[in-house]
């Protein structure tokens, strides 16, 4: 069963994340890329109308999830399996520090 999420860079939807049994693919969102001066959410990830693949999870996405404290927060309190990285992303990086967040699949649109 594949598990979805969407990938917003400053509030703005901007692709999609999907983990399946044979791995892992993010796509830009068509409209994202029609805008007028699209950013990659990534250097390692620049604008492209073609999916990414990896058999592990993206490292730009991983290097999103925290570390430390809040990481036991989750781990804790939310009871997330620390070795479910997907699932730390989708739970743990809605409101990242940096300019790209990561919200579920099935969450509604944040804004």
């Amino acid at each position: 069963m594949a598990r979805e999420a969407k990938i917003y860079f400053q509030d703005q939807l901007a692709g999609y994340l999907i983990e399946t049994d044979r791995g892992y693919s993010f796509n830009y969102d068509q409209n994202y890329i029609r805008t007028a001066d699209p950013k990659p959410i990534s250097l390692t990830l620049p604008i492209s109308e073609h999916a990414y693949h990896s058999n592990v999870l993206f490292p730009f996405f991983d290097g999103l999830i925290p570390e430390g404290w809040l990481l036991e927060i989750g781990e804790k309190y939310w009871k997330l399996n620390p070795r479910d990285r997907f699932e730390l992303l989708i739970n743990l990086c809605r409101d990242t520090i940096g300019a790209v967040s990561v919200y579920p699949m099935e969450a509604e649109d944040h804004a």
